[in-house]
């Protein structure tokens, strides 16, 4: 039986979710559709949020909540999703497509500014969309103090654990914490600097609800210009059938992470004694372990078919992005990764042996 590059995180407590919902004639909009908000807020401690059906509809209220005018032009990485693509063309936007390092596939503060610099003088930048690529943290923070509305797009990075130190939360601590504080430093942490945040819930996102896209605000400032949307029609709002999922999957997000790192550091074992390289993290806590991917020396096609002979599932860490659809002539660094990064499976119900397997590989590529 083959080993699949990617399975979602659905058990019985998610299954009996969803059939709890459709037993109680309960499949549309309602009820757990704000159950939902409220489960996230917990954890995420946003101001407001609004539960969609797909990411793109979060990403184009997002933008139009920022008042944005045609003609205005929208930085995005390239090896963001290209849906954004289709989004930022329907709002009449102009993409300015910003590349990476070889080293870290998000965009840093460096890029932006180079990105920047080589736009016509006449284009006003209106919003930086800033895409947590296969789970890395870029540096949000120092993206934001040059000006421009930043986006996050987290549906990769969600859940990463914040870990503070071990004395009273802090750096010069007693040593002693409270269960309150324990409690804490284990529930996932999230860093937001932007003035919207994406946490979708597609197939292939951290958590998944079948579909689907929470936007939220972290202050309240912000979140006002989400609530002009409160009313929006129910079309665009996540069915309370997907909702019931996507509840599960919030509660069990520490569990999952745990599996995710636990077969992480086995696979970065097998790495180590390889000829092919791994992004490098800007602090060994601020990543979730959403993917295992490495950056080939040798070509993609003759590691898929490799893996392909051993009954394993390896694929282009960047298929279905921006820079992979040839969009993006000006951004060398991320066309190139995108026909030289592969992703190996890495999901947290996969079993010992198959990671044993998966990490032979690994070990073992031409």
């Amino acid at each position: 039986m083959k080993i699949e590059v990617y399975s979602p995180t659905i058990r019985r407590k998610e299954m009996d979710a969803v059939l709890t919902a459709m037993v109680e004639e309960k499949i549309g909009v309602g009820e757990r559709n704000r159950l939902l908000i409220q489960t996230a807020k917990e954890q995420i401690k946003f101001d407001y949020a609004l539960a969609l059906r797909s990411p793109a509809v979060a990403l184009y209220l997002a933008l139009k909540a920022l008042n944005v005018k045609a003609g205005q032009a929208v930085v995005i990485s390239a090896l963001s999703p290209r849906y954004y693509y289709q989004v930022i063309e329907d709002l009449q936007l102009t993409p300015l497509y910003c590349d990476v390092s070889f080293d870290f596939p998000c965009m840093s503060r460096e890029t932006v500014e180079n990105a920047i610099s080589q736009k016509p003088s006449d284009v006003e930048i209106c919003a930086v969309v800033l895409h947590h690529t296969l789970g890395f943290l870029p540096d949000s923070m120092a993206i934001a103090e040059l000006g421009f509305p930043v986006i996050e797009d987290i549906s990769q990075s969600y859940g990463k654990i914040n870990k503070k130190a071990d004395a009273d939360g802090g750096e010069g601590g007693t040593g002693s914490v409270s269960k309150e504080k324990e409690k804490e430093k284990e529930e996932p942490q999230v860093k937001i600097n932007g003035v919207f945040c994406i946490l979708g819930l597609e197939e292939r996102d951290m958590l998944t609800s079948g579909g689907g896209a929470l936007l939220f605000a972290m202050n309240r400032k912000d979140g006002m210009e989400l609530r002009n949307f409160a009313g929006i029609a129910s079309e665009y709002c996540l069915p309370d059938i997907n909702a019931a999922l996507a509840v599960v999957q919030f509660k069990e997000v520490q569990r999952n992470i745990q599996k995710r790192r636990d077969i992480a550091n086995v696979y970065t074992q097998a790495s180590l004694r390889t000829r092919h390289k791994r992004f490098i993290s800007l602090a060994e806590d601020d990543y979730n372990n959403y993917s295992f991917s490495l950056v080939l020396e040798t070509g993609l096609k003759d590691v898929i078919a490799y893996a392909r002979k051993k009954d394993i599932i390896v694929e282009s860490a960047f298929e279905n992005t921006l820079a992979a659809s040839g969009l993006c002539g000006n951004c060398p660094v991320s066309s190139s990764l995108a026909l030289r990064t592969v992703l190996f499976p890495l999901y947290p119900r996969l079993k010992s042996q198959d990671v044993q397997s998966v990490s032979r590989l690994i070990m073992t590529l031409p």
